[in-house]
């Protein structure tokens, strides 16, 4: 399943940002956060915290889900994975070694 050029860039500008990076690692630890416990690991308002949970949410990198009052956040990693696919994989140290062992003869 290929990423489109919008979704590849919102997932770019998603990952730009050491915040949001770190929220993502916070989910791969610990799933389903609400934004209390998320907001109490980082020195910002709430409201700095929703923005960023916004930007990873247009990414698709977050998926929230309404469980009566309270709003779980969860890692939404195929996103990721179609942009590693697409960008990083073809990068592979196999392949960069068979290039760089090639230009040194």
């Amino acid at each position: 399943m290929p990423i489109d050029d919008e979704s590849q860039d919102a997932v770019f500008r998603a990952l730009a940002d050491p915040t949001r990076r770190r929220i993502l690692d916070l989910l791969f630890a610990r799933d389903g956060q609400t934004l209390t416990e998320l907001e109490t690991v980082f020195d910002m308002t709430r409201f700095g915290v929703m923005k960023h949970l916004r930007v990873l949410a247009d990414a698709d990198l977050v998926i929230t889900r309404k469980e009566g009052r309270t709003t779980r956040h969860f890692l939404n990693a195929v996103p990721i994975r179609l942009v590693h696919d697409r960008w990083i994989d073809k990068f592979t140290e196999q392949r960069v070694a068979a290039l760089t062992s090639a230009g040194a003869g």
